[in-house]
């Protein structure tokens, strides 16, 4: 799988720890940034992930903030991302299979590090599983998008 990954400042190392876990496993890794522990501003780099799923330049993505809700928010300012925050094994997994979630948000001062390395394992092995209740629900969520000023979100396409 190709994922995207960018963090802000306070992420900067679980970053560079799970783009090497990912790597080992076979995974192509965009590394967007941020590269040093210099401030800078989470929306920056929760855009430039978006984007990389968005154009499908890689499959997914992972953001890493402090506590992760800030990078969650932006991220979930582009349509068509649906980015999760995720603390557990189990809503890293069903939010990829229920609600297609495209982008694992973490939140570095709040987890350790192979807890990190557990949500991404579980995020990346994860599949959505295009039942119609849940193409129902993502449906409408892209009707909110359209209405609230977004004119072509990206609809997910029924596997066969």
């Amino acid at each position: 799988m190709h994922i995207a990954i960018g963090s802000d400042h306070s992420g900067v190392s679980l970053k560079s720890l799970l783009r090497e876990y990912l790597t080992d496993r076979g995974h192509q890794v965009q590394d967007v940034g941020t590269s040093t522990s210099d401030p800078v501003d989470y929306p920056d780099f929760a855009e430039a992930v978006g984007l990389a799923v968005l154009e499908g330049v890689t499959d997914r993505g992972i953001l890493i903030c402090g506590s992760g809700i800030g990078a969650s928010v932006a991220a979930n300012k582009l349509p068509g991302i649906r980015a999760g925050l995720c603390h557990d094994t189990y809503s890293a997994h069903q939010g990829v299979e229920h609600d297609n979630m495209n982008v694992l948000v973490l939140g570095a001062r709040v987890i350790g590090p192979e807890m990190a390395c557990e949500l991404v394992s579980s995020f990346v092995r994860a599949e959505f599983t295009n039942e119609d209740r849940h193409l129902r629900r993502l449906a409408k969520l892209m009707t909110i998008e359209r209405r609230y000023g977004v004119k072509n979100p990206p609809i997910p396409e029924r596997k066969a």
